[in-house]
């Protein structure tokens, strides 16, 4: 039988994150995936550093804003009927 279970490595053990169903003393083969990393926010950082100002001179940024406080102000709701 196969079967998959979160570990965790402490002091030298490796102890099981959830309930395992083996006897005391039972005899097993162990074999060993890391589990990728979840990227570090200093990675994200340089990513976000090497995009900025990506957009220089494609764009008027100040239309941009007009342009979405004006949208912001049409109303798209029909009228409420008391």
């Amino acid at each position: 039988m196969a079967k998959t279970i979160r570990v965790r490595f402490s002091h030298g053990v490796i102890k099981p994150l959830e309930k395992v169903e083996f006897s005391e003393g039972e005899e097993f083969n162990v074999t060993i995936h890391e589990t990728p990393e979840k990227p570090k926010r200093k990675y994200f950082r340089d990513a976000l550093k090497t995009t900025a100002g990506g957009w220089k001179d494609l764009i008027d940024a100040e239309e941009l804003k007009r342009n979405i406080y004006a949208d912001r102000l049409i109303s798209t709701r029909p009228g409420a009927k008391l």
